[in-house]
């Protein structure tokens, strides 16, 4: 790993991504197209629709992160973290349906948490053009070791690790705790290896691919969250502070 030789992170981001919490009704419409193009036209994980945009029932109760890339001034990625119906809040998550049976509950069972700092991440797209390879159309989002270069030659991965970063933000902003997601397991190494803490926590089922159920502790990832990194992220969290509009 050579990451901290690539420089400042914070300046060098700013080069090319602003990751933006995505919360007036023209902005989530961006968000809902770069979906349709990843997941219904691309990869054909839902049906394309005359709208040009997917969305579904979980979107009234998720956060919505958008990736802007500077060059153009249009949205290239997304991310969302749903969160539990507040008008039902022992209601299942999609990921609690998906692996009722394949989640170890002596490493953590979701019903018997704080359901209220709890989300599931989900959503995460990247718009083809941006992704590791150009034509590369095997996932929504790719990260390899190729991604994180050599001593001679380091690169980073800026993407990923900004979306991340936006994600933790937000979660951070809106007390929350418990972040599950499925992931393939070549993923979660790969972040885990960028210092993003993402624990399994079950066996792996069918869903657009083997993925695995997965938990991030907010807070145990903070405290081990690359130094490089922290500029970064007090600046997502300073920007989204404003954005969200959260009372004192």
């Amino acid at each position: 790993m050579f990451l901290l030789e690539v420089g400042s992170l914070k300046e060098n981001f700013a080069k090319y991504f602003a990751v933006e919490a995505a919360v007036d009704e023209a902005m989530k419409h961006e968000v809902y197209r770069v979906r349709h193009q990843v997941y219904c036209e691309e990869l054909g994980y839902e049906e394309v629709n005359p709208e040009h945009e997917e969305t579904d029932p979980y979107d009234a109760q998720s956060l919505l992160i958008a990736l802007r890339a500077q060059n153009s001034g249009r949205i290239v990625g997304c991310v969302r973290l749903v969160q539990v119906d507040p008008a039902d809040p022992a209601a299942e998550l999609p990921f609690e349906h998906l692996c009722r049976d394949a989640i170890d509950r002596t490493i953590i069972d979701p019903t018997r948490i704080d359901r209220r700092h709890m989300v599931e991440i989900s959503r995460l797209a990247v718009l083809s053009d941006y992704r590791k390879r150009k034509g590369d159309s095997r996932g929504p989002i790719a990260i390899s070791d190729e991604d994180l270069g050599t001593r001679d030659q380091p690169r980073f991965p800026y993407i990923p690790v900004g979306l991340y970063l936006g994600l933790l933000a937000a979660a951070e902003l809106h007390g929350v705790e418990h972040l599950f997601t499925l992931t393939e397991a070549r993923l979660a190494r790969h972040l885990t290896a960028l210092g993003f803490r993402i624990h399994l926590i079950g066996q792996a089922v069918e869903h657009r691919g083997k993925r695995v159920p997965s938990v991030i502790y907010r807070r145990e990832l903070m405290e081990h969250l690359p130094p490089f990194m922290r500029p970064l992220y007090d600046q997502l969290l300073e920007e989204m502070s404003a954005r969200y509009a959260l009372p004192a």
